[in-house]
Order: structure tokens, then sequence, then C-alpha cells
């Protein structure tokens, strides 16, 4: 009797830490880098190629460097160019999806400190997998003043990838 409580007991608890040890969806973070700023400007992008081999949404981003991060989409309304803040990015199955200048991109408002050139600038993207599981991605993202070229681009440095929220 005791044997079979200890392993009905044991399979319980099994059960409920499932859900705490689910596969996290895992995102490659490509040519990652920001948008050098100068002083009093209050905002700039931060630009990259996410891929999502199980698929992902990108739910938010955050930064210490900036009072506002947003994931921001840019597209042309008729002849007038706009700019708004989307809540989830999609990120089908191994389809990469670009965030650039001119299309989506994160947006790092209300700038505590410019962002110089040959600087890097500390980045969170949080994603949910297909079971809504969220997980964290700390990057180092460098900063340029136009996107690197493939001969000279330097990766963005991944930090924590996997942590659970």
């Amino acid at each position: 009797m005791t044997f079979s409580r200890t392993l009905a007991g044991l399979t319980l608890c099994t059960l409920l830490a499932a859900p705490a040890l689910a596969q996290v969806a895992d995102v490659k973070v490509e040519g990652a880098w920001a948008r050098a700023s100068v002083p009093g400007q209050k905002g700039t992008g931060a630009f990259m190629k996410l891929t999502a081999p199980q698929g992902a949404r990108l739910v938010s981003a955050s930064s210490p460097a900036a009072g506002v991060t947003e994931v921001h989409e840019m597209k042309l309304d008729g002849d007038v160019m706009r700019m708004r803040a989307v809540p989830v990015l999609e990120l089908p199955a191994g389809k990469p999806v670009e965030l650039k200048p001119g299309g989506f991109h994160v947006m790092l408002l209300d700038l505590k400190a410019p962002l110089a050139k040959d600087s890097t600038v500390p980045l969170t993207l949080t994603f949910k997998d297909a079971k809504g599981v969220e997980s964290r991605l700390d990057l180092t993202v460098p900063v340029a003043t136009s996107a690197p070229g493939t001969h000279s681009a330097a990766p963005a440095h991944a930090h924590g990838h996997g942590h659970k929220h």
C-alpha cells in the first residue's frame, strides 16, 4: 500500500511539474544591431533576423537603456508611412522574420542616454511558444549608424537563453 501511494504521489508530482519543464521555443537571432542616436534624440530602433524552428511569438521587448521598449511596424498607408506598436509578432515555424528599418523593428523610446556608435545596448526579448510557455532571451546588441555588412557584422551575444518566467 505504501509503495503504490508513493508511486501515485511521484506520478502526480511529475504531472504537476511537467508544464515547468516544457521545451521552450528556441529562437535564433542573427545580425542584431541598434541605430546610434545623438544627444537630445529620444528614440531609436533595433533590428535583427529572428527564426523560430518550432514557431513562436515575440510578445515583448525591454531594455534598461530606454523608458519604453516596444515592437513596432512601419507600413505605407496610402502615401503616408505610419509606425505603430504591435502587441505580438508571429514567428512562423522555420521562417526567418526580419526586423529592419522601414518594417518591423524594436523601438527604444525615452532613451536614458544617447546610444553611441561602437557601444552596445542590452535588450531582452520575451517569446511565447505554441503552448503558451514564455521564455526570455537577453542580448547585448552592437550600436552602429547603419546596418553592419556581412563581413563586419558583430553578432548579438545571447545570455540566459530559455529562462522561463
